[in-house]
């Protein structure tokens, strides 16, 4: 198998990191791993000599969007699969969420990853692939849960722009998916939902996701698939 320039946009802790576990496997693939972590960036560009690791913020990636096109453009000078998969989660009742704590859940699950693709599409040629990670929380017809309504809403407005963008792109080859991911045990699951067991693992997620990346544009494009055992 051909190897692939890949970023994966989150992927210092759980479900991200594992993703970048397994990609990293296979020594032909090359790998821009982002996050704020930059201690646990380091750790996986130390570990595999072929990723390459970026400090980023979505939240705050205005700021450094040149910067990181111009490293990518030098250091890939394409880039055949994108995974965003960075999250941020606040949970509380929607009447006390505060003004900053939305904006910034925003920033980090669909204004930064909007403004990534932006900047990344030039780089992508056809046969390229988009991968958005959402969560059944932003499904359509699902169960929703309190405390959870901007998460849901920005991974729902994160999978609508999927749609979107996949006609958009269709007259430049480029597919755009999204993973609509159930209950997998990860930090982030445990300050959602206390105390429960999910039925899959971010290691077990994170080969789904892989695989899904690799190939998945040769079966789909333009599609919120859920992807959930349980829902948490």
């Amino acid at each position: 198998m051909n190897g692939r320039n890949i970023i994966v946009n989150g992927g210092t802790r759980g479900i991200g990191k594992e993703v970048v576990n397994y990609l990293a496997q296979d020594t032909n693939n090359q790998i821009l791993v982002t996050g704020r972590n930059e201690k646990a960036l380091n750790s996986l560009s130390t570990r595999y000599k072929n990723v390459k690791s970026f400090s980023l913020d979505m939240s705050l990636f205005e700021n450094q969007d040149r910067k990181f096109r111009e490293m990518v453009s030098d250091h890939f000078g394409r880039v055949d699969i994108l995974i965003n998969i960075a999250g941020f989660l606040v949970v509380k009742d929607f009447l006390v969420m505060t003004n900053d704590e939305a904006r910034l859940t925003m920033e980090t699950n669909f204004f930064g990853p909007a403004s990534l693709i932006r900047i990344l599409k030039p780089l992508m040629p056809a046969g390229s692939h988009i991968v958005n990670i959402s969560s059944m929380g932003g499904f359509q017809g699902s169960a929703k849960y309190k405390g959870l309504s901007y998460y849901s809403a920005s991974k729902a407005a994160l999978a609508c722009l999927t749609e979107c963008l996949a006609n958009e792109f269709l007259e430049y080859g480029i597919s755009v998916n999204c993973l609509a991911l159930g209950a997998v045990q990860t930090e982030m699951f445990d300050e959602a939902f206390p105390g429960y067991k999910a039925p899959v693992d971010a290691k077990q997620m994170a080969e789904f996701i892989s695989g899904f990346a690799l190939i998945g544009n040769k079966f789909f494009n333009g599609k919120i698939l859920p992807v959930a055992i349980s829902n948490p």
